[in-house]
């Protein structure tokens, strides 16, 4: 078992890194206090993006992406985690989900997607259902030819910027032995249909400038060249493309971690209370260890879970156990690194507050904690009949 990067990972990582320096953190401050990224701003980050080769990094080569491995791409997604995600969102990484375009679809979405011509949001969560998918109301029904959708969504992040947004809605119910239960569909669905409204959302303390919106949907018409995957196939493109990206928010957090970590160390260091450096202290520089032991854990089971994916070996249970830990860890990390500093952790000279604030919702979207656990213990009973 190899536990070293090659010397191609060395440059994504290197690159990468240095792009989220020199092109992000410079930004941030702004962000922070204006709640806003400039659109020309957005664009410019974009543009940079085209020029390094890296956009749509996570697509295959054959639709015109840099055709990364999972592998690859985890360690992408770990040097953006450094960084904004308002800014980084411009580093664009489409939703790998639009692999499941056909016909003109793939011309009208996703090869314009690949391309940064178009930008897409994902839309599934809704008041009602956020973690049970499947209680969805949103809903379409027949009507002729068309499909006529109803109903919202809401926490859609990256809305403000799409040109096109991938929905689920519910299509139908099955009676079972365990009761109803819900067809689910995907629809691709352009800005400004008829019908469909995109409004400001929540104001978040989590990520700020990364902006989650709220979706209507009004008796909105869509024809059946609108379906992405099969009528009532939604779960089986779901479960094909979307489930990784639990691993994105668990590499993220991994590379947050460490850049927090930096701080706390370089703050230890430098910080003299009676007469010495206070990582002296063994109430300090245990901690240290202790957070630095946690990152490294973190970044294992990521990259290990990446790795599964590149051999095409089962990859659920490793990636629940990712996600868990380390947005879990992170929290750890930026609230230790805080206590390190003190008060001035709470003051807005320093970004370690911010660092605090966005970890907390990194436990609760892409699945909270507790919808891990339940996915990693299924996993543990399942085979025994349990």
């Amino acid at each position: 078992m190899h536990f070293g990067l090659s010397e191609e990972q060395e440059m994504i990582v290197s690159t990468v890194r240095s792009f989220v320096e020199n092109e992000i953190y410079p930004h941030e401050e702004l962000v922070e206090k204006t709640g806003q990224v400039p659109a020309e701003l957005g664009e410019e980050i974009k543009r940079k993006c085209i020029d390094l080769g890296f956009y749509a990094c996570n697509f295959p080569e054959e639709v015109g992406g840099a055709g990364l491995s999972h592998l690859d791409f985890t360690l992408v997604e770990r040097e953006l985690g450094r960084g904004s995600m308002a800014l980084n969102h411009f580093f664009g990484r489409p939703q790998n989900i639009l692999m499941a375009c056909k016909g003109e679809q793939i011309e009208r979405y996703l090869l314009p997607a690949v391309r940064g011509e178009k930008m897409d949001a994902l839309a599934m969560t809704e008041p009602d259902a956020g973690s049970d998918v499947r209680g969805m109301k949103c809903q379409a029904v027949r009507d002729g030819g068309d499909w006529v959708v109803s109903g919202s969504k809401h926490f859609i992040s990256g809305a403000e910027h799409a040109d096109f947004f991938i929905v689920f809605v519910a299509t139908g119910v099955d009676e079972t032995p365990k009761g109803p239960k819900k067809r689910i569909t995907c629809f691709l669905v352009d800005r400004g249909t008829p019908g469909f409204e995109v409004r400001d959302g929540y104001r978040s303390v989590s990520h700020r400038g990364y902006k989650n919106c709220i979706l209507y949907f009004d008796n909105c018409r869509l024809p059946d060249s609108q379906v992405l995957g099969e009528v009532d196939g939604g779960f089986e493109v779901m479960n094909e493309w979307l489930y990784a990206t639990r691993l994105t928010v668990a590499t993220m957090s991994v590379g947050r971690a460490r850049r927090c970590f930096d701080y706390a160390v370089n703050y230890a260091a430098e910080r003299k209370q009676f007469g010495q450096a206070i990582a002296k202290f063994q109430g300090v520089s245990f901690q240290v260890a202790d957070m630095i032991t946690e990152i490294d854990a973190a970044d294992w089971l990521t990259l290990a879970g990446a790795w599964r994916l590149d051999q095409g070996l089962p990859a659920n249970r490793e990636i629940a156990s990712a996600k868990v830990y380390a947005t879990e860890m992170l929290a750890r990390v930026t609230d230790t690194t805080l206590q390190i500093f003190g008060g001035m952790g709470l003051m807005d000279d320093f970004p370690i507050e911010r660092f605090w604030r966005d970890a907390r919702v990194e436990r609760i979207w892409d699945g909270t904690s507790e919808i891990q656990r339940h996915i990693i213990s299924r996993d543990i009973f399942r085979p025994l009949g349990a």
